[in-house]
């Protein structure tokens, strides 16, 4: 009997031995799994956060208030530029007193 109880012994060591490797083997894959999928839940919050934003910006636009805010916005955007050139055009042509004198000359 002591030959059956080694037989046993050896079967039941080598099938512990199995599982033991199957689950490090399945642990890993679990932890590597996690990462990614920690990735994708990063990313998915990322671009709900983008739909919000499209979200609130559709609204600002399709409301009477954001409707307003945009034509203000783009009418002063305007008057601003507008009002910059002649500003300008000025300014380049005072230019300093010996490029006035220069050009008198010519």
């Amino acid at each position: 009997m002591n030959t059956a109880l080694w037989i046993l012994v050896t079967i039941l060591s080598v099938t512990l031995f199995i599982f033991l490797v199957v689950g490090i083997v399945l642990l890993v894959k679990l932890v590597a799994f996690t990462k990614e999928a920690r990735k994708v839940v990063v990313q998915g919050q990322g671009i709900a956060e983008k739909a919000d934003d499209i979200v609130d910006n559709v609204r600002d636009m399709t409301t009477v208030g954001g409707l307003v805010k945009h034509f203000v916005n783009a009418y002063t955007e305007t008057e601003v530029e507008k009002n910059a050139k002649p500003a300008k055009a000025k300014a380049k042509k005072k230019g300093t007193k010996n490029e006035r004198t220069e050009e008198k000359r010519k």
